[in-house]
C-alpha cells in the first residue's frame, strides 16, 4: 500500500518524543535539565537505576550518570 501524494512519510524511528531538541544536554550536569511544562512524557533518571522496560515512542528519556550527574544520553523510549 503507497501513501497518498503529499502526505508526509513518517519513518519508524522518526523523532516522536522530540530527543533531538535536547543532544544539547549531553557532557553537561544534569542541573541543566530544563523543566518541562508537561511531565507526563518524561523520565528522568540514572544510567544504572532500574526503569519500565515498555517502549514509548513519546516518551523522552533523560539519562545521567549516577556517580558525575553528566546527562550520557537523551532518546525516545
Amino acid at each position: 500500500m503507497s501513501q497518498p501524494i503529499g502526505a508526509p512519510v513518517v519513518s519508524p524511528t522518526a523523532d516522536l518524543c522530540k530527543a533531538g531538541e535536547l543532544q544539547w544536554l549531553v557532557g553537561k550536569p544534569k542541573t541543566e535539565i530544563p523543566v518541562p511544562v508537561d511531565v507526563v512524557n518524561r523520565r528522568v533518571t540514572c544510567t544504572t537505576c532500574p526503569v519500565t522496560e515498555e517502549f514509548s515512542p513519546h516518551r523522552l528519556n533523560i539519562f545521567f550518570n549516577d556517580q558525575t550527574d553528566i546527562v550520557e544520553q537523551v532518546r525516545c523510549g
